[in-house]
Formats: C-alpha cells, structure tokens, sequence
C-alpha cells in the first residue's frame, strides 16, 4: 500500500466515521420523537380509560341509587301493608322501640 492509497483509506474511514455519527444523531432524534409520540398516545390512552371508568362508576351508582330508592318504596308499602292489617301490633312495635330509645338516652 502506498502513501496515496493509505491515505484514501484514511479519508473513506473518516467519512464513514461521520456518516455513522450523522446517521446516528438523526436516528437519536426520530427515537426521541418517537418516544415523545408515545408518551402522546399513553396519556391519551390513559385518559380515556380514566374517562371510561368514572362514566362506568357513575352509571353503577345510578343504578345502585334507583335500587335503594325502589327497595326503600317497596318497605314503605310493606309497612302501610302491616299498619293496615295490624294497627295494635304496629302501635306496640312503636311503643316499645320508643321505650328502647328512652331507656338507651337516659343512661347517657
């Protein structure tokens, strides 16, 4: 190998040197961008899902809330059913819960 040829080589490794390092640099900068576009997509991901949680919570709370309402009606009816039928009983199931209480308070 002569000077001129060894030089050459020189000169293409150089060049692959920095072609590598500008390939490299902008391979850096399209992860970089990607990473960003992906946190984008998680954040919104989790959003949504957050959002969907919070509708699915709130429409179990409705539902929750429309049976207590339905089962509270529904002892109601039972209990003017039971006041109907038996207003004697009814009045000592009162007297003595009303006893109970009293007895409870005193001692306080």
């Amino acid at each position: 190998m002569n000077i001129q040829e060894a030089h050459m080589a020189k000169t293409t490794t150089a060049a692959a040197k920095e072609l590598t390092i500008d390939d490299l640099s902008s391979q850096i900068d399209l992860l970089k961008k990607d990473i960003a576009s992906l946190t984008e997509t998680l954040g919104d991901y989790g959003k949504a899902k957050s959002d969907e949680m919070r509708d699915n919570a709130r429409a179990a709370a409705n539902d929750f809330a429309e049976t207590g309402r339905a089962k509270a009606m529904e002892a109601q009816k039972q209990a003017e059913e039971f006041l109907q039928a038996q207003p004697g009983t009814a009045l000592g199931i009162a007297a003595g819960i009303g006893f109970l209480v009293g007895i409870v308070t005193a001692r306080r």
